[in-house]
């Protein structure tokens, strides 16, 4: 298995500003240097990044400088995340688009995955409806992603209309996309991390590993929190996944080099 980690921990996940009046444009980012963050992940042991759609986005009209950043470091550009509402048919062309958008520059920077949360929980309560939507929804981001060159895979997320075992298990049969198993969100969903992957061991087509804490809640570094990593990784290994292990971790109070260091030796000592 090859080990990427997420540029997030850099200053954290925001969406664009633009994205409030102009769903095409709302892309996530993480309000941080690039350079940096990829430059700590290489010095951290790893080989792979992910980015969010709006960061790759900023180095459209100057590709060489990204590539440039990359080579430097020795790492590759993994995969890519976005995300959407994917329940609104109103706008759903718009998130369409920016997600053709995040293909094509993942695509072009070499990039293997796309990567992609939502479903959206209506004020008024989800319906079945919205199921079928997201369902739909994420097959034509499938399309994209294929067309691209790109494999496509679905992240259960808090918030999102997928957030529990049982919410997943609705959705699973309504579309064809791969599966994102992310512990951290599952744990916090209500789930058995190794037990989904146990579940859809055919789905998976990337994964996420970070670790949690439930009270006071907090995402941490591998080996710091309550998830239970041996089962997790030997759940992984039964499924005959066998590519990237992408260690992301959301807002972090500490270093974020720090905490790539300490989630690389965890896994240095997990793996063989």
């Amino acid at each position: 298995m090859k080990l990427g980690y997420s540029t997030i921990t850099w200053g954290g996940v925001v969406g664009h500003p633009v994205g409030v009046t102009s769903i095409k444009d709302l892309f996530y980012m993480a309000h941080g240097p690039m350079d940096t963050a990829i430059t700590d992940i290489a010095a951290a042991g790893y080989h792979g990044v992910e980015m969010f759609d709006g960061n790759l986005a900023d180095y459209a009209d100057k590709p060489d400088e990204l590539r440039g950043i990359l080579n430097h470091a020795g790492v590759t550009l993994a995969s890519v995340y976005t995300g959407a509402n994917f329940i609104y048919a109103d706008i759903l062309p718009d998130e369409l688009h920016r997600i053709h958008r995040a293909a094509e520059l993942a695509a072009s920077f070499g990039a293997e995955r796309l990567v992609v949360g939502g479903g959206a929980r209506r004020a008024a309560g989800t319906t079945d409806e919205d199921y079928l939507r997201l369902g739909r929804a994420l097959d034509q981001v499938t399309d994209i992603a294929e067309n691209f060159g790109l494999t496509a895979s679905y992240h259960p997320h808090l918030t999102t209309i997928v957030e529990s075992p049982d919410e997943l298990e609705r959705l699973m049969p309504l579309t064809r996309i791969g599966f994102c198993p992310d512990t951290a969100h599952l744990a916090a969903g209500g789930a058995d991390p190794a037990a989904v992957i146990r579940k859809y061991p055919e789905r998976i087509r990337h994964v996420h590993l970070k670790d949690l804490r439930k009270d006071p809640f907090a995402f941490l570094p591998l080996g710091q929190g309550e998830l239970d990593f041996p089962d997790i990784i030997q759940a992984i290994k039964e499924s005959g996944y066998d590519s990237w292990l992408m260690v992301e971790l959301d807002e972090y109070d500490g270093d974020p080099r720090a905490a790539a260091e300490i989630s690389r030796k965890f896994l240095e000592e997990l793996l063989p």
